[in-house]
């Protein structure tokens, strides 16, 4: 009998997560993000779940030593709720599992990339980062 259940439970899990990375704010976002992302490299053939990890795990040089990672502040596991360096507050999880709200609303979006990146890369975040990003946490 379990056997037979195991695939089953498989599929469901699967599917479950499909669905809960399935917002069509979301994914108008990342539809902007890969027209961006293909304007500013003609080699541009999509986002990475890959290097969006490593982009949320860090460590990155030119940002600030305190927050070289966005785990820093979030925590290695995007699932978790964060705390906030200097203030302490809360930051709720970045993972779209944990946080279905996440990544919905573009001006929201924008203003925390447009805060963020410099602060843990040193620079902006390109359009294929922002991207892989939201590809990488739209899947835990």
């Amino acid at each position: 009998m379990i056997r037979f259940l195991l695939p089953t439970l498989a599929v469901f899990a699967v599917g479950g997560a499909i669905a809960a990375t399935a917002n069509p704010a979301r994914t108008a976002l990342l539809d902007g993000y890969a027209a961006q992302a293909k304007a500013q490299s003609p080699a541009f053939a999509g986002f990475s779940a890959e290097r969006g990890r490593a982009l949320y795990l860090g460590p990155h040089s030119g940002g600030k030593p305190e927050t070289n990672a966005c785990a820093a502040c979030h925590t290695p596991d995007p699932a978790a709720q964060g705390r906030h360096q200097r203030t302490g507050r809360g930051i709720e999880p970045m993972a779209v599992s944990a946080n279905p709200k996440r990544f919905t609303d573009p001006a929201e979006v924008e203003k925390r990339f447009d805060r963020d990146c410099p602060n843990v890369l040193g620079r902006a975040c390109t359009a294929q980062e922002k991207g892989d990003f939201i590809t990488y946490l739209a899947g835990q």
